[in-house]
């Protein structure tokens, strides 16, 4: 554990003049995936750090050691960003993956849900997009619906792995929330891009359900305004749009605004 001196040190970068350092944890490549790298690599896409760029943060893709304590990794960060990606491993819930569970990755899964726990126990401030709202989820003792098409009235939330052009679908957002504050519309999104076949089931000790789509699926969840410290987590991909839609960009905006 970092002693106070350090501590403070750390956090002395994190309020660097070039904006605030924020985490952004990576999704991770596979061997040969980069022409020429033979092994792995660990990257996150531009979309998003444009998004945190454009809000003023200086966003870094952020690894850590097999077993290192997200205490240690988040020390130097004013905030943290959990990406979209493959599926989490349904063990962490305590079910069977389901014949479409696809993209598991055991270690990114365990880096994730400590950064998620530490980030809300710590009040650090966490954006968390697709994957990341599920990883938040589990985190705090939820669970996820395996495969949205086997769902009865499930709209068409889009295809991962390439296999089809993302779902454009309107979000209704809780009024009072913190998200309904961010995006200013009177309570709805529209076009929100989405591509994910799984979705909340069971909400995570902590978090309360911000919006839904029109078939009834959660959308953003949120840590209480009475918590310490930020939190809200889409199941769309805001940074798919933000550069031209100033709602979708204003999620990185406020996240950023947190983070300073």
């Amino acid at each position: 554990m970092a002693s106070t001196s350090t501590r403070s040190d750390l956090r002395s970068v994190a309020r660097s003049p070039l904006g605030p350092l924020v985490a952004v944890a990576p999704a991770r490549l596979g061997a040969g995936r980069i022409a020429s790298w033979t092994d792995s690599g660990e990257a996150a896409g531009v979309a998003y750090l444009n998004g945190l760029r454009r809000a003023g943060a200086l966003p870094a893709v952020v690894g850590g050691p097999t077993g290192a304590a997200a205490e240690a990794i988040l020390a130097p960060f004013a905030g943290v960003v959990l990406l979209g990606g493959g599926d989490l491993d349904p063990l962490h819930y305590g079910e069977s993956p389901h014949p479409a569970t696809y993209g598991v990755d055991v270690e990114r899964d365990h880096f994730e849900l400590g950064l998620a726990r530490h980030a809300l126990e710590a009040g650090i401030p966490l954006l968390a997009i697709c994957r990341g709202l599920q990883v938040l989820n589990v985190a705090m003792g939820g669970t996820l619906h395996q495969h949205l098409p086997d769902l009865d009235g499930a709209d068409v939330h889009g295809v991962p792995i390439g296999a089809g052009d993302p779902a454009l679908h309107r979000v209704d957002v809780a009024p009072g929330s913190r998200l309904a504050a961010i995006e200013g519309r009177g309570g709805r999104l529209d076009k929100c891009v989405s591509i994910h076949h799984q979705a909340v089931a069971e909400v995570g000790a902590g978090l309360v359900v911000t919006a839904r789509s029109a078939d009834g699926v959660v959308e953003a969840l949120e840590t209480p305004s009475s918590a310490a410290g930020w939190c809200v987590a889409v199941q769309w991909h805001p940074e798919r749009s933000a550069a031209t839609d100033p709602a979708q960009q204003a999620i990185f905006d406020a996240f950023v605004d947190a983070a300073r």
